[in-house]
């Protein structure tokens, strides 16, 4: 035998060694016969380099280097889950998919495991990239640390698709945290707080072969991509099983509310029997087609919903109340908690919200208090604990100026928060506006944190964010912790942001209430920032989903000198105040004041390109048919059930063929 067919050979039994070892738990053969194989392996690729493979069993062992984790976009994005704490949470769900879907609906219940999201990319049965979720439209490449992981097929095996992302978790058995802190505290080392954060930080770890020694696992449970032909959820599942990956097997389908109720019930129970940390479950539609049907919402998939256990309760004393000011001016009342261990991590300080929260509770420092994770992950004062209040304490009086720079707090009628009106002169706010300026859903500058931020402007070097675009390499290398490396990306990255797409501009100026998706919307209707500037009250309003709130918050941005200032500094820096015109080239107007429902499956575009098409050519899409709706766009597989409502209220009915030819 040649020496690459021998390679070759010693791969494949390794693949196989590592299948039974690590997902079906049936070893074949000891653990120093695997040994010997994979050294043997090592040496043979060693001597013979030009038979080098990213994808060999070889590489799980680590060593390579990362000092930079690059930014990748997501084929497909990654959203987040809809909580819900209470079967009539789940009930309310259900009522509302049942209104947009046709026929019986069958649900998957799966364990929500508590680990880090990953996104992995697989090419021809080869992993070709791992990726964390990020915002869930990008996240950072983390391939090489995520080859150590044993339950990560490097090659896949059976009647896989040629390209698919598969999405899960990377966990940290509970047994392998407790043993890894055995370790650390033997070595006088401080002790991991929680698998999670142990599990997440892991992936980020600059050295592989460190990641290697961390006994992580990797379980999926979602796949994506294009011609998959697979059906359901509940069959992914299995077909994912099939091609090497390690799929839960606690995985359940089932045909009622009653029937997950029963499900959560049983694991909430019997969570603390498994090898993992859970901290729900999620159920999913079971029909993938349903669940194009369903679609998304801004953030969440309307087919999915989250059920978090109960949260974890500890009582501690209330120390003290401090005040925050936020980029808007908002102030946030702060508890600042004697330190207690709370659902694996310890908790020192907990929101109060607002004044009224405060008077509601009536908390008072050197109280005793009752904290709780809200979802598990925000820690939330939920009562007090009366019978232990120390005499003669007072009522707490929220305070009256900003804690920063002494201005006047101010609340306006309907709102529930104190601001501090002083825009352009207070030092949070300042910072706390540049900070959200270069974050990743925004402007997305590498190489500029929050912390360099707060320098920049504490050394006087700027004071809004077009004061960014004026800085130099010379000015920031002074800074603390700033290399001539770090100065020169810092610079680079300033500059890169002169790229980002207008819509996401719109968003980093920061205007109060003008989230992404309002962002979004509002660039798309006006097209530029001069038109927005220019834009009365009844014209804004008149956007889809924007009400008197949003709409009198941008006319008061507009009107700020200062604003008006920054913008045009912007516009002279080559920043993009205005949609593409290669972007423009394809919207119209057409379709203005028109809405669709579109449902069902077609040919020639697939059902997000069509619902994208309606977008840019002025129209409306809805989820839901109502006497608003305009037209139905009916393809192929549409249940009965739509086409009776739209014939009942008059609601023309287009065939795929026919929209198009509308838009002709």
């Amino acid at each position: 035998m040649d020496i690459k067919s021998k390679i070759v050979k010693l791969r494949e039994e390794l693949r196989l060694h590592n299948y039974n070892y690590y997902i079906l738990d049936n070893p074949t053969i000891s653990d120093y016969e695997f040994d010997m194989k994979l050294e043997e392996l090592q040496a043979l690729e060693k001597a013979n380099p030009e038979f080098f493979d990213p994808n060999s069993p070889s590489q799980r062992v680590g060593g390579a280097i990362t000092k930079n984790f690059e930014t990748v976009v997501h084929d497909f994005r990654m959203y987040s889950l809809d909580n819900s704490y209470s079967k009539e949470d789940l009930l309310d769900w259900e009522k509302r998919i049942k209104k947009l879907v046709d026929g019986s609906i069958r649900y998957t219940c799966e364990l929500k495991y508590d680990g880090a999201s990953m996104s992995l990319t697989y090419e021809k049965g080869k992993l070709l990239r791992a990726v964390t979720r990020g915002d869930g439209v990008q996240g950072d490449e983390v391939t090489t640390n995520v080859k150590t992981i044993n339950t990560v097929p490097l090659q896949l095996k059976g009647d896989f698709p040629e390209r698919f992302d598969i999405r899960g978790e990377i966990v940290l058995p509970i047994a392998g945290f407790l043993k890894m802190n055995e370790e650390r505290i033997a070595n006088e080392e401080e002790p991991y707080r929680n698998p999670r954060n142990t599990a997440s930080g892991s992936l980020k770890l600059q050295d592989s072969s460190e990641v290697a020694k961390r006994p992580l696992e990797c379980l999926l449970y979602s796949i994506k991509g294009n011609d998959l032909s697979i059906s359901t959820q509940f069959e992914g599942l299995k077909k994912a099983r099939e091609w090497g990956f390690k799929v839960p097997e606690e995985a359940k389908l089932v045909n009622s509310i009653d029937e997950i109720l029963d499900y959560v019930s049983y694991w909430e129970e019997h969570r603390h029997n498994l090898p993992y940390e859970i901290d729900g479950v999620v159920i999913k539609v079971n029909s993938l087609f349903q669940q194009e049907e369903l679609g998304y919402t801004s953030k969440a998939p309307r087919w999915a919903m989250a059920y978090k256990f109960k949260a974890e309760q500890v009582s501690t004393r209330l120390n003290e109340i401090t005040y925050q000011v936020g980029r808007t001016g908002a102030i946030t009342p702060v508890a600042n908690l004697e330190p207690v261990h709370l659902a694996g991590t310890i908790v020192k300080r907990a929101s109060l919200h607002n004044a009224d929260q405060i008077e509601k509770l009536d908390i008072r420092e050197g109280d005793t208090v009752f904290v709780e994770k809200g979802g598990e992950i925000i820690p939330k004062i939920i009562a007090v604990d009366f019978s232990k209040r120390p005499e003669h304490t007072k009522p707490t009086k929220y305070i009256e100026q900003c804690p920063e720079c002494k201005t006047q707090l101010i609340r306006l009628e309907g709102e529930a928060k104190h601001y501090c009106p002083n825009y352009n002169g207070c030092p949070p706010q300042i910072v706390g506006r540049i900070q959200h300026y270069i974050s990743r859903k925004a402007m997305d500058i590498e190489g500029l944190g929050g912390e360099t931020v707060a320098l920049l402007v504490n050394e006087g070097l700027i004071n809004n964010y077009s004061d960014l675009y004026e800085l130099t390499e010379e000015q920031v290398i002074p800074l603390e912790r700033m290399a001539e490396k770090s100065a020169e990306n810092l610079i680079n990255g300033i500059a890169a942001s002169k790229k980002i797409p207008f819509e996401r501009v719109l968003f980093a100026l920061g205007i109060r209430y003008v989230g992404e998706t309002v962002a979004k919307k509002l660039a798309k209707h006006f097209k530029s920032i001069d038109a927005l500037s220019r834009a009365t009250m009844i014209e804004l309003v008149s956007v889809d989903e924007i009400g008197n709130r949003i709409a009198e918050s941008v006319i008061e941005f507009f009107n700020n000198t200062q604003n008006n200032h920054t913008v045009e500094r912007l516009r002279s820096f080559g920043v993009k105040l205005e949609i593409d015109a290669d972007q423009l080239a394809n919207q119209t107007n057409k379709l203005k004041g028109e809405t669709f429902v579109v449902s069902g499956v077609f040919e020639s575009v697939s059902r997000t390109e069509l619902k994208k098409l309606i977008e840019d050519n002025g129209g409306k899409v809805s989820s839901s048919i109502s006497s608003k709706t305009n037209y139905l766009v009916a393809g192929d597989k549409m249940g009965p059930s739509k086409r009776t409502k739209a014939e009942n209220l008059n609601i023309p009915i287009l065939t795929e063929q026919a929209f198009l030819n509308l838009l002709k």
